[in-house]
């Protein structure tokens, strides 16, 4: 007798990744229902849990994710191991009042920066979370553009939901990423990082 197996739910999959890496206690207390998807340049697919090196992940990516087309939603995008401790996270990118799932249309309060070169573990969790909002915010936030710093480090994701009202996250995605450069056409640093960078190799 054949038995077909049913298969895994994305949802499932996606649960099953942030425990198996710790992302369930360490940032989520309650299971996201939908999965966002995140589409990189040259077809780079983030599928949960997925590892990926920092040069792919220069540029922003395409997001979509299930969401009601009436109401806003907020994206965060954070890194969970950046010094000093376990209690913050690193903000790579946040958009707030994002009409639906149309992340193009919402107000960026944290300009997409990914390449920012750190002291840690060589891989880290990089984790995308969508909260629905139940009316258009007016944020009492100062924007971070790209290569500022302040704003980003110590970040906490459930102090800011907690200021917004915004409730658990609705749904979610990550991926890890390994800090060891491969230097690329693509991939361009300043003299000031590169030599950031050799000082980081010699410790």
């Amino acid at each position: 007798m054949l038995v077909s197996c049913p298969l895994a739910c994305p949802v499932e999959k996606l649960v099953t990744e942030l425990k198996k890496h710790h992302v369930i206690p360490r940032l989520l207390a309650c299971k996201p229902t939908k999965v966002i998807s995140v589409l990189y340049p040259c077809d780079i697919d983030i599928k949960p849990g997925i590892m990926i090196v920092i040069n792919e992940t220069l540029k922003q990516p395409i997001i979509r994710f299930k969401a009601d087309p009436e109401h806003f939603h907020t994206l965060m995008m954070v890194d969970l191991d950046v010094p000093p401790d376990n209690h913050t996270e690193w903000l790579i990118w946040m958009v707030g009042n994002i009409p639906g799932c149309d992340v193009a249309m919402g107000q960026t309060l944290v300009a997409y920066d990914n390449r920012r070169t750190i002291h840690g573990s060589n891989v880290h969790r990089i984790v995308f979370l969508a909260f629905k909002q139940y009316l258009e915010l007016d944020f009492d936030e100062t924007f971070v553009p790209e290569g500022e710093e302040k704003g980003r480090a110590t970040f906490n994701c459930h102090n800011f939901a907690r200021k917004y009202a915004l409730g658990n996250p609705m749904a979610a995605n990550f991926y890890l990423v390994e800090w060891l450069w491969r230097w690329t056409p693509t991939f361009l640093v300043s003299e000031h990082e590169f030599e950031h960078l050799n000082e980081n190799e010699n410790e």
